[in-house]
């Protein structure tokens, strides 16, 4: 299955309950997968990571809490957690639940209230409560089949939304009881209603698992947990018609070992020094918390100042030098270091105070989601050219405003200059073009003549003005490179308007880029006042650049 298509099924895939989206999954003719998580956040993070699903693992879950995996912490105090990564995160969440954390009455109540919360399923297992976590010891005993089966028909009677999924797991190979045992109690579970079976081991090799697999064929969606037997390749599983493998636990046990690492750094060096660079900023802590839609919802709710900047961000290109990267995305949302290129320009705008943000759509449209962010689709993006998206903005053309290019990455300060800049059209440009590399990254270039270079003492209050604006020119003409970053006041916001009008009318509009928009401004006697910066900026346009950004973050 091509790119694309795996995006379209996606698409189509979110637009379904998250139950729903499980059932999907367990019923899907490819291997899928689901990964561990055990709060809000690591399920914020699984999902941005791209996964489709969360395994809520009952170890980690209880050793997150600082208790032990033997029902230590009662089901409504996982129920409580399950809530909180329920709400993080907008992919279905397949619940451990253990035994079923009692009787057919616990299973009852405990999946009517996982249906309230919006838990997509549940998985059980054929173990005594309270439970024991399955690789502590050699054999466990296990329920008697009547009585499990009890357990799983009572779930599937007491549930709310017709497409919860319950999944009996079969822990006879993991305790020692054989094959034919854990046959028999897949048949007896799937015959009670169980809508998938997920078959345990604690072997070293999946041939078991696979064994099984064979014997039991195509009845029933089957559930692995690869945790042992990680060494064998996920094709062969792909390949026996798996339908989901589970990873179970490795966002809880590489949380633990990042934490020792960097408790005993700080207490050996006695300061922070050396680790610092290396952890998460407190920035990307707050948007994975979603300070983006908090501040969507002042703007809503809270009085606004009218005089309060905002932003048009121009992104509607696929950026074709990327390759297969944008085959199902745009390049605004191809991934740096770990989050997509327009996360971090909308967040660079929204510490630099601007918060009404709209974005230009038009390649891959739907893939542009962000919650505080507006949208404006410009549909003809591919046979027209940037002002043609510009011009889609127009009823939010209103000064003072920013317009920036979507691809761009700039340190903070560039735009802090740029807002207190005085003029009514503004641009950033790089004094420094000369210094960056010739290579393809730079082959085409936005280059400014300015009716003074640039000179040691230069004080953004010396009034520069930009001359001439192309992509080629003499070198000796040349004083800058426009980073694509421009501020427009009230005034020049209508100065702007008033030129999309009349691009249009003489149709000039639909192929003009922003040179041409900048050029006709200064042609027709408008002022475009220009801010000298000392490089610390880049664009994206191929994964040569991309492995710039990288660096430069």
């Amino acid at each position: 299955m091509t790119a694309n298509s795996n995006a379209a099924r996606l698409g189509e895939t979110k637009s379904l309950s998250k139950s729903a989206q499980l059932r999907a999954m367990l019923e899907s003719p490819e291997l899928e997968f689901i990964m561990e998580a055990h709060n809000g956040i690591s399920a914020k993070i699984v999902e941005e990571a791209g996964f489709k699903g969360i395994w809520a693992s009952g170890l980690t879950v209880s050793a997150a809490l600082g208790v032990r995996d033997n029902n230590e912490a009662s089901w409504t105090q996982v129920l409580e957690v399950l809530e909180y990564m329920s709400d993080a995160a907008s992919i279905p969440i397949l619940v451990d639940g253990d035994t079923g954390y009692g009787n057919f009455n616990n299973v009852r109540r405990v999946v009517r209230k996982l249906c309230q919360r919006d838990i997509a399923g549940v998985c059980i297992e054929d173990k005594l409560f309270p439970k024991t976590n399955s690789f502590i010891g050699d054999g466990q005993p296990l329920a008697d089949i009547d009585e499990f089966c009890g357990k799983i028909k009572a779930g599937k009677d007491s549930q709310t939304d017709p497409d919860f999924c319950l999944v009996a797991r079969i822990e006879a190979l993991i305790s020692g009881w054989g094959m034919d045992e854990a046959l028999r109690r897949a048949e007896a579970y799937h015959g009670a209603g169980a809508d998938a079976i997920l078959i345990h081991s604690k072997k070293t090799t999946g041939e078991e698992i696979l064994e099984f697999k064979k014997e039991w064929g195509d009845r029933c969606p089957v559930v692995i947990v690869p945790t042992t037997y990680w060494e064998t390749p996920t094709q062969e599983y792909r390949d026996a018609n798996m339908s989901l493998i589970i990873w179970a636990n490795h966002n809880l046990r590489v949380a633990i070992s990042a934490m020792r690492d960097v408790s005993a750094q700080i207490m050996r060096d006695q300061s922070l020094i050396n680790v610092e660079n290396n952890v998460t900023t407190v920035k990307e802590i707050f948007q994975l918390q979603g300070n983006e839609e908090l501040e969507e919802a002042e703007k809503r709710y809270l009085p606004q100042n009218e005089a309060d900047m905002s932003a048009i961000v121009l992104a509607a290109s696929r950026g074709e030098a990327l390759g297969e990267l944008t085959e199902d995305r745009p390049k605004c949302m191809v991934d740096v270091r770990g989050q997509p290129l327009l996360h971090r320009l909308s967040a660079s705008l929204r510490e630099g105070g601007i918060r009404d943000i709209t974005v230009v759509r038009g390649y891959k449209k739907d893939v542009i989601n962000l919650a505080s962010i507006r949208t404006i689709d410009n549909d003809m993006f591919s046979s027209t050219g940037e002002v043609a998206s510009l011009a889609c903005t127009m009823d939010y053309l209103n000064g003072p405003c920013v317009v920036a290019y979507g691809d761009i990455l700039f340190r903070q300060y560039i735009l802090d200059r740029l807002r207190d800049a005085e003029g009514d059209i503004v641009i950033a440009v790089d004094a420094l073009w000369a210094e960056r590399s010739s290579d393809q990254a730079d082959w085409v270039r936005d280059l400014v003549a300015c009716d003074k270079p640039f000179s040691p003492g230069y004080l953004d209050d010396e009034s520069v003005n930009m001359t001439w604006m192309g992509h080629e020119a003499d070198k000796k003409e040349v004083h800058g490179e426009w980073i694509g970053l421009a501020k427009l006041s009230e005034d020049g916001a209508a100065v702007v308007r008033q030129k999309l009008n009349e691009m249009k009318k003489d149709g000039s509009l639909q192929q003009a880029s922003m040179i041409d928009l900048l050029s006709a401004l200064v042609q027709d006697g408008q002022d475009v006042k220009v801010i000298y910066v000392a490089g610390h900026w880049l664009d994206v346009d191929n994964p040569t650049d991309l492995a710039k950004a990288c660096e430069f973050l």
